[in-house]
């Protein structure tokens, strides 16, 4: 199987360390994140080393400090935020408090000719966010670039491939952060930038090949992208010996159900529907947390999952399609220091008592590259351009407990909502689209009598992985016909708002 050049990434707990995968993904070069105190001295093909950044600071008490004398000298380096700190700080330079919080939007003012700024313009604009800053980078670091501010913003060390910025490239913000990265792992590190959707499907099927080996597979299906292309994968490698399982959990979408099911027909999968929607009524009974909410459906998945493996005795494995945003945010960063924001049903372990063993080909990828993978794979590109949908369904688009009652009234107001938006041409427009039922009631008129009903809020964002999101500028005169078609066609909502947040700080789902 072939090699391809990697880069290792190591996470000091910044929240954006994902985005650096992205933007290297970008450049068709493999990456792992792997946490600063769990780092391989090596992985396959290992090309160079990236620090990222970290809400510590280099003097705070339990701050990462790590030798990094175990990559330096060996392959090229590059530091950033809290990585340049930290490389200038072990190296014998200074870091000191700044003045003020250098944090937002920066143009370089002073850049010098070097490999890793190559093709980026003077004025260039930069994203700072950093409370200490550099005053000596050591003996051995030259000044690179600067800003206004900040004197310090690149440097690089006169004799080896070491390189640090106090700026964030990975972040959308720094207008040729991409730039200074493909520059970075395509020139500095000599990678090729030959690890394609093709590739990956090509040596993902050798690796389930070699992995389940005779087993079977069972695994559930939602319709959706993930799971969909990750049961294509499967299928490949091992055929008939997979089994694909849709549970109806009572949350899906109006007529999903059946509509999943139809379109899975032309695809050679075997599929099998279940409907378990009374065991997850149950298990959800009286929960309103959002936590317990998406761990009562995750431990029901996984009962449902027990009782039909038991069906098919000789399965070995259960395929899941998890993908690394889900990883992201359910875990630290492959067990390392990044916080967690929220579990996903589908992230984790299985119980003692369940034989099954987890396989995940797209656990390592982001929702863009799956699509990617998918299109590669020959899907329907309907199927691909669905999307996203949670795995907990309308569960954690219900504030508070949940009712089958309160599911029918969101599932007419969802219907509704996401049939205007491909009416009207903007389905594609949007990354994803929801309706959420509010824990809200108020007063208003329809005809000559007072009502006391709830209230829908529609949600609705541009992304390109889920990792950052932007609310979708839609037209109002749009927004007002989507409205009045809730209200009048749904009874029990005569009120409908629109969700104007984006990721961060709010996440695309309310729960």
């Amino acid at each position: 199987m072939k090699q391809h050049e990697s880069i290792l990434i190591l996470d000091f707990g910044s929240q954006v360390t994902q985005l650096i995968a992205r933007r290297i993904r970008e450049a068709n070069v493999y990456c792992e994140i792997h946490p600063w105190n769990k780092a391989p001295d090596n992985i396959p093909g290992m090309r160079g080393v990236i620090f990222s950044g970290s809400p510590y600071s280099v003097h705070q008490e339990g701050a990462p400090l790590p030798d990094i004398q175990r990559w330096i000298g060996r392959v090229p380096v590059l530091g950033i935020c809290y990585g340049a700190q930290l490389i200038a700080f072990l190296s014998g330079g200074s870091v000191v408090r700044s003045t003020h919080r250098e944090y937002g939007r920066a143009n370089l003012t002073s850049l010098v000719d070097n490999a890793l700024l190559r093709g980026i313009p003077l004025q260039s604009q930069v994203w700072m966010s950093h409370g200490d800053t550099i005053t000596d980078a050591g003996q051995n670091a030259a000044i690179i670039c600067s800003t206004k501010d900040v004197e310090y913003a690149g440097y690089a060390w006169k004799d080896q491939a070491v390189y640090g910025v106090q700026f964030h490239p990975e972040v959308y913000h720094s207008e040729h952060g991409r730039q200074l990265l493909t520059n970075f792992v395509i020139d500095i590190c000599g990678c090729k930038g030959d690890w394609t959707p093709a590739s990956f499907v090509d040596e993902t099927v050798g690796q389930l090949k070699e992995k389940l080996g005779n087993g079977k597979v069972i695994m559930g299906l939602s319709g959706g992208v993930d799971s969909t292309v990750a049961a294509v994968l499967i299928h490949k490698a091992i055929g008939d010996r997979l089994q694909c399982i849709f549970v109806d959990n009572g949350l899906l979408r109006k007529n999903e159900f059946q509509s999943v099911l139809d379109s899975y027909q032309h695809m050679g999968l075997q599929v099998k529907g279940v409907d378990a929607s009374e065991l997850f009524y149950s298990a959800l009974k009286g929960l309103t947390d959002p936590e317990q909410k998406r761990k009562a459906i995750g431990a029901t998945f996984i009962d449902v999952f027990d009782s039909e493996s038991k069906l098919h005795d000789d399965a070995a494995w259960l395929g899941q399609g998890t993908i690394y945003p889900d990883v992201i945010e359910s875990v630290s960063v492959s067990g390392g220091p990044s916080q967690t924001i929220k579990s996903h049903h589908n992230v984790g372990g299985l119980p003692d008592y369940m034989k099954l063993q987890i396989v995940e080909p797209l656990r390592l990828l982001f929702k863009d590259e799956v699509r990617r993978v998918g299109a590669a794979l020959g899907i329907d590109p309907l199927i691909l351009g669905r999307h996203p949908f949670p795995g907990p369904g309308l569960a954690i688009r219900i504030l508070g407990d949940i009712t089958k009652e309160k599911v029918a009234l969101l599932q007419e107001a969802d219907h509704v909502w996401i049939d205007q938006l491909r009416q009207a041409g903007l389905y594609d427009e949007v990354w994803q689209a929801g309706a959420i039922l509010l824990p809200i009631q108020s007063v208003g008129v329809m005809g000559d009598e007072r009502t006391y009903e709830k209230t829908i809020a529609l949600r609705a964002v541009s992304s390109t992985d889920g990792m950052t999101a932007d609310w979708s500028r839609l037209p109002h005169d749009f927004l007002a016909h989507v409205s009045n078609e809730i209200i009048n066609k749904v009874k029990g909502i005569n009120r409908v708002v629109y969700d104007i947040s984006s990721k961060p700080p709010a996440t695309i789902e309310w729960e």
